[in-house]
């Protein structure tokens, strides 16, 4: 009668053991939510301010980016207040976010929110702007030297001897150095042999158009010769062409600025700016997101150089610019569907 017993039980035992193996197994191979999942992982964008046209498409295309990764994404704008920038800085942090992306209102003023941020061992990159003294895990930009150097060679061909002038942008942004570093790469050698005269060279506080406005009206209320023109960046040269307007002077002295803003476009097939630098935005958002990835991995980054913030040398990861013209226009930023065709030819029959 006992053998009976054990002859039944041994079925059933082995019946038990295989479910509870299956069970088992089954519950290895359930996926495990995790705090590295994106889902759970929100990434900051403290941005200067919304003035300038290209920021908008910054904060837009890194924007849909991440959340298309599944990451949330909280954006703060300083309105052009280093203050009120740190202040946001500190705030992203306490709430959680992982990596943050800044594009600095002041180079010298976010030292200590930046080290605020590494205690708590969030990621910092400088997105298109470098912050000094901050030692930020990357510095994601272009090639800043290379857009001073294209707009100067533009003026060069156009113009190879004569009265410039060159209104640079913000003093806080150190963006606006390398631009200057580029101009005088190319002029300096046509300086040296007296083709060229730089009859006055400033700098515009918070990029204000009005700014070169006043500088170039002046200078030609004066009855200074100008012969060509440097604005750093679109916005500048509108305030400058719009200086020349006024003397008649749109269309006959060249201007170059750059960000292939849609009005600077739009002056640009009208013959009223000379040309633009066009910086591939989404190019740049692309690659902040993989080394923004990258380094929450823990992953090398690649990088060719590095970049002296005044302490630390921090990795640069640059990437290409394109000038362009009224012959490029439909080559460069139409195609690439930067600006619409209809939009930048509005005004042209």
């Amino acid at each position: 009668m006992k053998n009976k017993w054990y002859i039944i039980l041994i079925p059933i035992v082995i019946l038990i053991v295989g479910i509870v193996l299956i069970l088992n197994k089954q519950d290895i191979d359930l996926p495990v939510a995790t705090e590295s999942s994106p889902v759970d992982i929100m990434i900051g964008f403290s941005v200067d301010s919304m003035v300038i046209e290209r920021w908008k498409k910054d904060v837009n295309i890194l924007k849909s980016n991440a959340e298309a990764l599944g990451y949330r994404v909280e954006v703060t704008n300083s309105f052009e207040n280093a203050e009120k920038q740190n202040k946001q800085i500190v705030s992203l942090v306490d709430a959680g976010a992982k990596v943050i992306f800044i594009i600095p209102t002041d180079k010298d003023a976010l030292g200590d929110s930046i080290t605020y941020a590494k205690k708590h061992q969030v990621i910092v990159i400088a997105y298109d702007r470098m912050i000094n003294n901050a030692n930020v895990d990357a510095y994601v930009s272009f090639d800043n030297v290379l857009v001073g150097e294209y707009l100067a060679e533009a003026l060069i061909e156009k113009v190879p001897k004569g009265n410039y002038v060159i209104i640079n942008g913000a003093p806080t942004d150190l963006n606006s150095y390398m631009f200057n570093e580029g101009y005088h790469n190319i002029l300096k050698p046509y300086i040296e042999i007296g083709d060229i005269q730089i009859i006055h060279e400033s700098w515009a506080d918070g990029w204000r158009e009005e700014l070169a406005y006043e500088r170039v009206n002046q200078l030609l209320e004066d009855g200074n010769q100008i012969d060509a023109i440097i604005g750093a960046n679109d916005l500048l040269a509108e305030g400058i062409i719009s200086a020349l307007s006024e003397h008649g002077l749109a269309g006959k002295i060249p201007v170059v600025g750059h960000d292939a803003e849609v009005s600077a476009c739009q002056r640009i097939v009208e013959d009223k700016q000379l040309m633009t630098v066009y910086k591939p935005i989404s190019v740049l958002a692309d690659g902040a997101m993989t080394i923004a990835e990258k380094l929450m991995r823990g992953e090398p980054l690649v990088y060719t150089e590095t970049i002296n913030d005044g302490t630390y040398e921090v990795p640069y990861i640059k990437f290409k610019v394109i000038s362009v013209n009224k012959d490029n226009m439909k080559e460069t930023v139409i195609k690439d569907l930067f600006h619409l065709e209809e939009d930048i030819y509005r005004n042209v029959e």
